[in-house]
């Protein structure tokens, strides 16, 4: 069963709590603990209704306010918070692709990752929001196969819930060959089966391929290709077999290997904390040995360490 950690507040009030943020911000010194106690405990949609109780009761914009208020890494997670979830993939999009240096893994979390209703919808928010097609700022922003498969994964096109386990095993023995030839040619016969077929589809063609080959498909890409091709090929696999692995990989790899990436980790948190966030924290506890909680409470402080622990709303035992 997947399940976030953030559900609909009972009793929701968006009235008062548009009053409690307004006293919040409008205070001599910000009251950092009212925020987190009214955004982290609302639902995405909830949070909404709120910031519309706030222009109405103040003729002002609650994200212009927090932004204003609050500062570092604390401002990016209440501001993140008020977004809707395609503009919030947008608005990440937006700042991979325009930033000072590209930030691909941004790209490959989000593109590998969502299913093509998520895309088109995010498509819809980039260009509300930022007047630009976001297939034109790929194609303008990366290059080579990695540019033509993020390409591919853009279009939302994956087949849906359809397997034919007659080709499953024709689709494998293309992706062995790309494998052990590597020619321009095979990597976009690669992409396109990746990019393309069900998720349904791609659980046979992953294990005809380990009949064929011996071996696992991850790690036949990770010795034939390199650069941020291989990890996107890499996070198709992973979100096809476990979303909440990969995801539970990922905040791992951003905690502990780049000395806490903070863009990471609160992106990961906040996009799937009405998703599957319970399950992320489950498998980074299976895996890791330690919990997501005992992770951020070691490298996080503050308001900002509080504000991602009710994100990811544990129970003690997790600390």
């Amino acid at each position: 069963q997947i399940q976030g950690t953030i559900f609909p507040a009972p009793n929701f009030n968006p009235i008062m709590d548009a009053q409690l943020l307004g006293g919040a911000l409008q205070g001599i010194s910000c009251e950092k603990d009212v925020l987190i106690d009214i955004l982290t405990q609302r639902c995405n949609s909830q949070r909404l209704m709120i910031a519309e109780a706030y222009r109405d009761m103040y003729g002002r914009d609650l994200i212009t306010d927090l932004k204003e208020n609050l500062s570092h890494h604390f401002k990016e997670v209440m501001v993140g918070l008020m977004y809707p979830p395609a503009s919030y993939d947008a608005h990440e999009l937006w700042h991979a692709l325009k930033g000072a240096d590209t930030e691909e893994r941004c790209l490959i979390d989000i593109l590998a990752s969502r299913s093509n209703m998520e895309i088109f919808q995010m498509k819809e928010a980039y260009l509300m929001q930022y007047n630009n097609d976001l297939q034109q700022d790929i194609d303008s922003e990366t290059s080579g196969h990695f540019r033509d498969t993020l390409m591919n994964l853009a279009q939302g096109t994956r087949m849906e819930g359809y397997a034919d386990p007659s080709t499953a095993a024709q689709d494998a023995m293309i992706l062995w060959e790309a494998c052990q030839r590597k020619t321009g040619e095979h990597k976009n016969m690669l992409q396109m089966i990746l990019c393309n077929k069900s998720y349904q589809q791609l659980w046979m063609v992953f294990q005809e391929f380990q009949n064929i080959s011996g071996q696992d498909i991850v790690d036949a890409i990770n010795e034939c290709y390199d650069g941020y091709f291989q990890e996107l090929l890499v996070a198709i696999v992973l979100c096809v077999r476990d979303k909440p692995s990969y995801f539970a990989y990922r905040l791992y790899n951003a905690i502990h290997d780049f000395g806490f990436h903070n863009k990471t980790v609160i992106r990961i948190l906040i996009s799937r904390s009405e998703i599957d966030l319970m399950n992320i924290r489950q498998r980074y506890k299976e895996r890791y040995g330690k919990s997501l909680f005992h992770d951020i409470k070691h490298f996080a402080s503050g308001h900002y360490e509080s504000a991602l622990l009710a994100i990811c709303a544990g129970d003690a035992e997790d600390y």
